[in-house]
């Protein structure tokens, strides 16, 4: 018999596993790369959201992250001042069959940049890198976004004023508004800056078919000036004006969604009624299709859940079956 048969089980484990595949990566990890310089004078850390579609890292300098660990002293107090990120690295788990779908992915993040930038988006920039996996080389889009401070703004919460001063405390608490200006005043450029917000959203739906995603928890930050700012930029869907209802690469119905998020900050931070014969509404705030929506998304949800394989991409259920 001959001993140096390969066991098929042993080859597979020691390949190296491809880091889209891999749920978090840590700062070796990231090293590793090899389009990451491995003596850099950084250090990479996962960040706390989650990224279904992509890797989110912060980039943090050596320093800071020290004086996290062993405190400062500030008045006869040790204090332990979290690291904040000079940039955050996305590298998004999108595989490309070519480089132009590589580009064209690119090319829809330039959309939202077009309409969004630079007040209400996590400027971001985008590159494609050449990855080695065991001996092959695939394209990967990466970006350098930066870091927004702010709170969690959540279209499906209380966004009613009593909410709002509650976020703005939080913001004062760590530091990041001149407090000397009044609730009243910030809780008015909050609703002033959503109206732009909404409107530039509305304009890119109409003219570009195109929206982001409003819908994923932590997508979106009210900032220290009262701005809102999308940090995910890795989910453009296109929009259409009929009766399916389309689902992203993940299964997820994330357009209808958004355009539900989009009328909720309209509703709630503006504080008046939706228009649904609106061309943005008409078509995705009819009853019968949000509660499809509502169908899709639970049984989305629980295949998360169970650790389901994904839906096929482009899939999408249409109302009239």
């Amino acid at each position: 018999m001959n001993q140096w048969i390969v066991n098929p089980k042993t080859f597979i484990a020691e390949m190296t596993k491809d880091i889209r595949d891999i749920p978090y990566l840590n700062h070796e990890d990231i090293l590793e790369l090899n389009f990451i310089r491995k003596h850099g004078n950084y250090f990479y850390r996962r960040y706390f959201r989650f990224g279904l579609r992509s890797h989110i890292m912060e980039i943090l300098q050596p320093k800071a992250v020290e004086t996290e660990k062993k405190g400062i002293i500030i008045d006869g107090l040790r204090l332990y001042p979290r690291a904040k990120p000079i940039k955050m690295l996305r590298i998004f788990r999108t595989r490309f069959d070519s480089l132009k779908s590589a580009r064209e992915e690119s090319k829809r993040v330039k959309v939202i940049v077009a309409y969004l930038a630079p007040d209400n988006i996590a400027r971001s920039d985008e590159f494609l890198v050449d990855y080695s996996i065991n001996g092959k080389h695939e394209l990967i889009l990466c970006g350098l976004q930066e870091y927004v401070e702010g709170e969690i703004l959540d279209p499906w919460g209380y966004l009613d004023e009593k909410h709002l001063v509650a976020l703005l405390e939080q913001i004062d608490f760590e530091g990041l508004m001149d407090s000397k200006t009044t609730t009243a005043i910030r809780i008015q450029s909050i609703r002033k800056r959503t109206a732009s917000f909404i409107k530039k959203i509305k304009d890119m739906i109409i003219k570009e078919n195109h929206i982001p995603d409003l819908a994923g928890i932590g997508n979106l930050i009210l900032t220290r000036y009262g701005e809102i700012k999308l940090v995910d930029i890795n989910n453009i869907s296109r929009v259409y004006f009929n009766s399916d209802i389309r689902l992203d690469d993940r299964g997820y119905p994330v357009c209808d969604k958004s355009i539900e998020a989009l009328a909720l900050l309209e509703q709630k931070l503006l504080g008046r009624p939706i228009n649904k014969g609106e061309v943005v509404y008409k078509t995705f705030l009819d009853a019968r299709r949000m509660k499809a929506v509502m169908a899709i998304e639970k049984s989305f949800h629980n295949s998360i859940k169970r650790g389901k394989p994904i839906a096929p991409s482009g899939s999408h259920r249409d109302l009239r079956q």
